[in-house]
């Protein structure tokens, strides 16, 4: 362990109820185990309209002059929208129900929901009673809101006949009136009418929302492509499941709170050791950017101390540009890093706190070499020695525990594993590691190459490297994929693997995976990834366990990707814009 440097280490955090993510499956489990233990199914109707009905009064505080329109379907759905239709009418809201495929069962919760409506003098009208939907399009042009009620999560069918005329000449009403800056705002219950609750999938007649109330905890299909674009705002309400009901859920969902905890702390009484060393063995000649942008990177998460392991010609312009930084010269060949440097790199490697292997070295045989011998560690003591690998979360908490009271006997924070100093006749172990890029296109060309992967080790691919890594064909196939393929293989591989794209996921060996509910094309640009693998190992180096660095890093990289996007645009973003806002965003979830 290191004796001069240690950040305080972050336990291992609960996931918080109201960030995670079910599918339509086990969204119905929920409510079946909740009415079993007492909060019934009629129960939870009435708390999911009320919830809806709240959210736009949120949104719309002037009930005496907003008109709103609810589209109820037949099922549970359209019962929600009864009851928000309810409580609107009560809080003094115009409002008027729109019924399609009107369920008549009268012993039904929806039947005495619409019931109550009539004795409130609610306006109400049947679809089948519009053939043309021509009172349909005179009430959308008297309305400030359309709340869609129509289908919901469990709704997997294509939308056709008179469902998909009804929401087509909502749309076309919308578009019109969009034209001429007047036109309502779309609040759907639970998810819009049309999108999978599962995969995402976007059927060609769904209305857009600019309000989705979904309702206990968030479904899978809105953190994925197309869904996550038709949602607008997303609000999880609570309708009184017991959060407990669901502690098997693993899948969650990353913001700023839950963020904040994990960030290091920054003691004023500390040195640069005290917030740890980080080494990138990164660069070749056709790559010397990728050196500065991690290296900054590195820098700009807070580590104290950053080395950069180059070929000698990468140096020159790399120290240049970036002042801070302490250099190891790698042998190399033509500018690429070489096999023989492996052995600097034992030699070096003691003490530091966290490494990145990967991004710009190339994909010459010397250098796949390299990386080989690297990983393979020989000469090194057996793997068996080497640190502490990933346990599930029930088993690291007393370690945790036993880590933050040694670190109240010392000046600088916790304890946290290293890369243990080398003597003249012993080769380090490997400290927390990064793989990224190149790394890992080296890694996929290597004969059983998930034997070499060392422990405490994060893969950061983007779907092409992903494919490789696993086999496939296309990268398609991981896209079409993420969340099962991530978890699946970081289970496997042993690794915390970060599956870079649009919201992108990272994978714990133990279960969880997080989303990050980031997507901007801001991050559409080359460095990036240099940037967030960078990030990552900085929060390693000051301590931070390798699924919270995965996860702090991934945020403060998307963040500041969002935050470009609103001071530059969505286009004309350098990777290297990204680097003086990582502190702020950091200062931002402080604060």
């Amino acid at each position: 362990m290191s004796e001069t440097s240690a950040a305080t280490t972050t336990a291992v955090a609960e996931i918080p109820a109201h960030l995670k993510i079910v599918s339509v499956e086990e969204m119905r489990r929920l409510e079946q185990l909740s009415d079993e233990a007492g909060v019934s199914y009629a129960e939870m109707m009435e708390n999911a309209g009320e919830a809806v009905a709240n959210a736009i009064a949120d949104e719309f505080p002037f009930a005496g002059e907003t008109q709103v329109l609810v589209l109820a379907g037949p099922g549970n759905n359209g019962g929600d929208g009864l009851v928000c239709a309810r409580y609107l009418s009560e809080m003094g809201y115009g409002v008027r129900v729109y019924l399609w495929n009107r369920r008549t069962d009268p012993e039904h919760d929806y039947e005495q929901h619409f019931a109550r409506l009539i004795t409130l003098s609610v306006e109400s009208a049947r679809a089948d009673e519009d053939p043309d939907l021509v009172l349909l399009e005179e009430w959308l042009y008297e309305t400030d809101v359309v709340v869609d009620a129509l289908l919901g999560t469990g709704a997997n069918r294509p939308i056709e006949g008179d469902l998909a005329a009804l929401l087509d000449r909502v749309s076309l009403v919308r578009m019109e009136r969009d034209a001429e800056e007047e036109s309502f705002r779309v609040v759907a219950v639970d998810t819009p009418s049309g999108l999978n609750g599962d995969s995402g999938a976007v059927d060609p007649h769904t209305l857009p929302a600019d309000i989705t109330v979904t309702f206990a905890f968030a479904k899978r299909g809105h953190f994925l492509f197309p869904g996550a674009d038709v949602l607008g705002q997303l609000i999880v309400a609570d309708i009184e499941i017991d959060p407990t009901l669901a502690e098997d859920v693993h899948v969650f969902a990353l913001e700023p709170h839950y963020v904040s905890h994990l960030l290091p702390v920054r003691s004023r009484h500390s040195h640069k050791g005290t917030f740890g060393k980080a080494m990138a063995i990164v660069g070749s000649v056709n790559y010397t950017g990728a050196a500065y942008l991690t290296l900054a990177a590195m820098a700009r998460a807070g580590a104290g101390l950053v080395t950069g392991a180059v070929p000698q010609p990468v140096w020159g312009p790399t120290a240049t540009a970036l002042a801070e930084p302490t250099w190891i010269l790698l042998p190399h060949e033509l500018g690429v890093i070489s096999e023989n440097a492996v052995n600097l790199i034992h030699q070096k490697l003691g003490g530091y706190d966290a490494l990145l292997l990967g991004p710009g070295l190339g994909q010459e045989e010397t250098t796949r070499n390299f990386v080989r011998h690297l990983l393979a560690g020989e000469g090194r003591a057996a793997r068996s020695v080497l640190p502490g690998s990933f346990k599930r979360t029930e088993d690291t908490q007393s370690e945790v525990k036993e880590n933050h009271e040694a670190a109240s006997s010392t000046p600088f924070g916790a304890l946290r594993r290293t890369g243990k100093t080398a003597t003249p006749t012993e080769i380090p172990s490997l400290p927390p590691m990064v793989i990224d890029a190149d790394g890992l296109n080296n890694l996929a060309q290597l004969d059983n190459w998930t034997e070499l992967l060392p422990e405490q080790v994060i893969l950061t691919p983007h779907p092409a490297e992903m494919a490789r890594l696993c086999g496939l064909d296309d990268a398609f196939e991981v896209t079409a994929n993420a969340w099962t393929l991530a978890s699946e293989k970081a289970a496997a591989w042993n690794a915390i693997v970060l599956l870079k794209g649009p919201y992108t996921v990272i994978a714990h060996p133990d279960g969880r995976l997080a989303v990050l509910p980031v997507a901007t094309p801001a991050l559409a640009t080359a460095g990036s990834g240099d940037v967030l693998a960078g990030t990552i190992t900085g929060f390693l180096a000051q301590g931070l366990d390798p699924f919270d660095a995965a996860c702090a890093g991934a945020w403060v990289h998307g963040r500041a990707g969002e935050m470009c996007e609103d001071e530059i645009g969505p286009a004309g973003v350098l990777a290297g814009d990204l680097l003086p806002l990582l502190p702020s965003v950091m200062n931002e979830l402080r604060h």
